[in-house]
């Protein structure tokens, strides 16, 4: 009866409201990280790629689901995901700076190097897969943590990532590929992503190991680890 009614609590509603917000913000992130990987391939290829990393997605949202719990326990898991969205990051920009460099010389009348090459599928769905492991595992774990009591609203939170992901990242692409200096905007967004990633991995790294005290005696005192966020990592 609880899953044919699950959000008639109140809690329950509050607690989907809160990931719905969590999912409007991470999708629009998902759905800019695909679009821009798969910015710089020809309209055809693009759909395939992005459609393929759709379907990467939706297998690594539910294989993280499945093991939410365990994913919360494992020390470092998100400063990790962190740093290889940030990698990412760095190849984006060099595919925005080729992109750049080859529209500057077709705007001139001229034809690119004889090295330069254009981008393949191959190379769209590799930064793509690297992108949706890092999200998705971003994305998991910050509806995990409003979510964690009530997997009903977890599973309800991962679909609505899913389709909005999905809706946006064709969208985004095409943006991308006619404007490129939305390119440059998007991937700063990216890399905000990245860091706030890293900032809070390394905040319950520090938490999960048991050095909050050493860690607070070094730190300035606005970035001082809080009880409350003590508890809230704490909390089953």
């Amino acid at each position: 009866m609880d899953w044919v009614f699950p959000f008639a609590d109140a809690g329950v509603l509050a607690t989907f409201f809160q990931v719905v917000m969590i999912d409007l913000a991470l999708a629009g992130d998902n759905a800019l990280a695909v679009g821009m990987a798969a910015s710089g391939l020809p309209p055809a290829r693009r759909r395939l790629a992005i459609t393929l990393g759709l379907i990467a997605a939706v297998l690594m949202l539910i294989g993280f689901a499945l093991v939410t719990v365990q994913l919360l326990k494992i020390v470092g898991l998100l400063l990790a995901g962190g740093f290889l969205l940030l990698w990412v990051c760095g190849k984006m920009w060099r595919d925005l700076r080729r992109h750049g460099r080859e529209h500057a010389l077709t705007a001139l009348g001229e034809q690119g190097s004889a090295g330069a090459k254009a981008k393949s599928l191959g190379q769209a769905m590799v930064q793509i897969l690297l992108a949706d492991l890092a999200m998705s595992l971003d994305n998991v774990l910050a509806v995990a943590g409003a979510a964690r009591q009530h997997p009903q609203v977890l599973a309800a939170g991962l679909i609505l990532s899913i389709t909005l992901t999905g809706l946006a990242a064709n969208w985004i692409a095409r943006l991308l590929h006619r404007f490129r200096w939305l390119g440059y905007l998007g991937l700063g967004i990216i890399v905000y992503v990245a860091l706030h990633m890293i900032w809070e991995g390394h905040r319950a790294m520090v938490i999960d190991t048991g050095y909050v005290r050493e860690y607070n005696a070094q730190a300035p005192s606005q970035f001082e680890i809080t009880p409350n966020e003590v508890a809230r990592r704490a909390t089953p």
